[in-house]
């Protein structure tokens, strides 16, 4: 059967309660499931991995797909569908996948499944093909890269054009996962209802309704589902969530709205979590916005970033369960994070915001509003109102807030290049390395460049963070991109985000991992 179009808390509640559900596959025989319901929204995309940044879809597809390896909560590497990657020289790898990688329909994952998808991505320019970059012949558009080579079924190669030291990491991000064979008939079908490898299945996608994954029993890998299902409700209002796991009729809930930060821990006791994350929250302006371009605009942003006071936002809004950033990752991964150089344009300052914004008008008046947008599905109202009223009261300039309706819609104007003003970023590492705040966010052409930012130098520090023989190299070469970041400030950092979220009493093993999501599979009833 289809659920019904009832509201997202009626939709929790049903759930909560136990709804006969039919199988996906079309059978049409029924089995009573008792779903364990969690809170998101509406996906921004089909769930394609290498064509997904948002973090309601990567978090369905990081259950739904599998891939050579993945994380444990505390961000360390595991083989999961790869038997072995060897690396016979400085820049090739030899992947061996595991005899029993089947799909979701028995059908064997292959080495060739690996090659196609990739290719796939950087020949259709998908949103995260700039991830494919380090490997041999990886340009955009090209139907086929070099550095990828079939040996037989079970066993393939992969040559990058220099050492990068964190690629074997890198290959548990959603990016690399492989698409079934049948992806390549039908894409846009197939993303909406994938064949996928992982521990669950898609068994419905209610657009802006909700989603509901079943245990893949064709999955024998270490991520075995616990449980007899996952519904995401997605919700229009965070609070709504929290209500409805206060009242019971949601089990998980992945963050708690800033509302509920000065009670959350009372109200749930031992069941509420509060733990550091590798989290990162920005406010992004575009590139071409004409007040925000050459010398004075470089001067305005300055002075944007030290009109903002972090400490008060972070201490009454978020109740301390948010920490003033001082960097563009996260002391989660990166514990240099305080050396960077220029990083005080991120401690409140109003005098010498006040003298930027002058010296910047002289060279170019301000066409004003200045906006910042956001969504209103998520938690986000009460501190872009407190950020927009210090720009506002610091600065004497028009500042208002821009609320969007829902994530997807806030999300496909950025995407689309469309949005005027600022808008809110935030950013959840993909894999556990700093640089995988620095990337995907700011080098040129990368996947979730929002404010279409590039800087060779800063492209180049990267380059060399990645091919740094050891992990301490590795971070200077970090930190001192970052610092270019400092100068240029194409996003302006606010504050690192902790996992703050909880669980109902029909629960347990609830456990939030290091990029502040739960283990859906692990958790049970009780």
């Amino acid at each position: 059967m289809q659920w019904t179009k009832v509201g997202a808390s009626l939709a929790a509640v049903v759930a909560a309660a136990g709804l006969t559900a039919c199988g996906g596959d079309g059978s049409g025989d029924a089995a009573d499931v008792d779903f364990i319901s969690t809170n998101s929204t509406e996906p921004q995309k089909p769930l394609i991995p290498a064509d997904t940044s948002d973090v309601p879809g990567a978090t369905l597809i990081d259950l739904i797909y599998s891939g050579l390896v993945y994380f444990d909560e505390n961000g360390e590497v595991h083989n999961d569908q790869a038997e072995s990657i060897e690396k016979t020289d400085d820049v090739t790898y030899k992947v061996t996948l595991k005899e029993d990688a089947v799909f979701s329909d028995g059908s064997p994952v292959r080495a060739q499944d690996y090659v196609d998808t990739w290719n796939n991505a950087v020949e259709n320019s998908m949103l995260s093909a700039y991830f494919f970059e380090p490997i041999r012949g990886y340009k955009e558009g090209t139907a086929s890269m070099e550095g990828l080579k079939v040996v037989d079924e079970k066993t393939f190669t992969i040559e990058l054009d220099e050492p990068t030291a964190d690629f074997e990491t890198r290959l548990g991000y959603s990016v690399f996962f492989p698409m079934h064979e049948s992806a390549f008939v039908d894409i846009d079908a197939y993303g909406q209802n994938p064949v996928g490898s992982g521990p669950y299945k898609l068994q419905e996608w209610n657009h802006n309704q909700n989603a509901i994954l079943v245990p893949n029993e064709k999955y024998d890998g270490d991520r075995k589902a616990q449980n007899d299902g996952l519904n995401f409700v997605f919700y229009a209002d965070a609070s709504a969530a929290y209500a409805d796991l206060l009242s019971g009729n949601l089990d998980v809930l992945d963050s708690v709205p800033s509302s509920a930060m000065a009670n959350f821990e009372t109200d749930l006791g031992e069941r509420a979590v509060n733990e550091p994350a590798a989290i990162f929250q920005s406010i992004t302006i575009p590139a071409g916005d004409e007040n925000f371009s050459g010398e004075a605009g470089a001067l305005r942003r300055q002075a944007l970033s030290m009109a903002i006071d972090r400490d008060e936002i972070t201490q009454t809004i978020f109740q301390g369960t948010n920490t003033p950033a001082v960097d563009f990752t996260s002391p989660v991964l990166n514990d240099g994070a305080t050396d960077i150089p220029g990083n005080d344009v991120l401690t409140y300052n109003p005098d010498k915001a006040r003298e930027l914004w002058a010296k910047a008008e002289e060279m170019k008046p301000f066409e004003g509003p200045f906006t910042v947008a956001y969504n209103s599905d998520g938690s986000h109202k009460e501190w872009v109102d407190a950020v927009v009223n210090f720009i506002r009261n610091t600065l004497g300039i028009d500042a208002q807030p821009a609320p969007y309706p829902d994530f997807k819609s806030l999300r496909d104007e950025v995407t689309n290049k469309t949005i005027e003003g600022a808008f809110r970023t935030g950013w959840q590492s993909v894999y556990p390395s700093p640089s995988s705040f620095l990337e995907p966010l700011y080098a040129t052409g990368a996947a979730t460049n929002d404010a279409d930012y590039s800087n060779p130098e800063f492209d180049s520090l990267l380059q060399k963070a990645a091919a740094a023989s050891n992990d301490q190299e590795s971070i200077e070469r970090v930190n001192d991109a970052q610092a270019i970041l400092m100068q240029d400030l194409p996003a302006i950092p606010l504050w690192y985000t902790n996992s703050t979220g909880g669980y109902s009493e029909r629960v347990d093993n609830v456990i939030f991992t290091w990029k502040s999501k739960p283990l859906y599979y692990k958790v049970t009833l009780k």
